[in-house]
């Protein structure tokens, strides 16, 4: 099986810093049977879709694209900036088709300055995974920016809630299998 983690910005660490807390927990709770290609924007220069098809591009754009579209599932880790998600992160989603998430798992992992932005995710990532024909994990690890320091999380809880969405995550894409959907 094999689990594509998107950091799905090209500003700051915390992203960063959750989608490596999701590496770990994939690998101490499946070990060599589940495959983790982390993906961090910041290192790539991905070009703004125009409705090609994703096989039409190049170099990054063409290399994201394409892990995304092989994926069983996918963690998403995004922050929120003005009480939506990245544009980056919207731009590399409208690179694949309309259903180019069909039966693939997806876990989200949002990080926010401010708990007023809790929603943020339900609001405007979840109707556009939906949209792809995602199955979306239904829990959703919301952290503050206060629970990381520097590249550190610094509470149980948060690593906790992180750990439960790469688990269902991945438990969701077995299922998925299983089923033959």
């Amino acid at each position: 099986m094999k689990v594509v983690g998107l950091s799905g910005s090209v500003a700051g660490s915390q992203t960063v810093t959750t989608m490596r807390e999701v590496e770990k927990e994939i690998g101490r709770s499946y070990g060599t049977d589940v495959q983790f290609q982390f993906v961090d924007l910041r290192d790539l220069k991905v070009e703004p879709s125009d409705g090609r098809n994703f096989h039409e591009y190049e170099g990054d754009t063409l290399k994201v694209a394409t892990a995304l579209a092989e994926a069983d599932a996918i963690v998403i880790a995004t922050p929120i900036f003005q009480g939506s998600i990245p544009g980056v992160l919207k731009n590399v989603l409208d690179l694949l088709p309309e259903d180019g998430l069909r039966n693939k798992a997806v876990g989200i992992i949002v990080n926010a300055g401010s708990p007023r932005f809790f929603l943020a995710a339900e609001y405007q990532l979840k109707p556009v995974l939906a949209a792809m024909k995602a199955k979306v994990v239904t829990n959703i690890a919301f952290i503050e920016a206060r629970e990381i320091y520097r590249t550190e999380i610094i509470e149980d809880e948060t690593k906790h809630r992180i750990d439960q969405v790469a688990r269902e995550t991945v438990d969701l894409a077995r299922y998925l299998q299983s089923k033959g959907d």
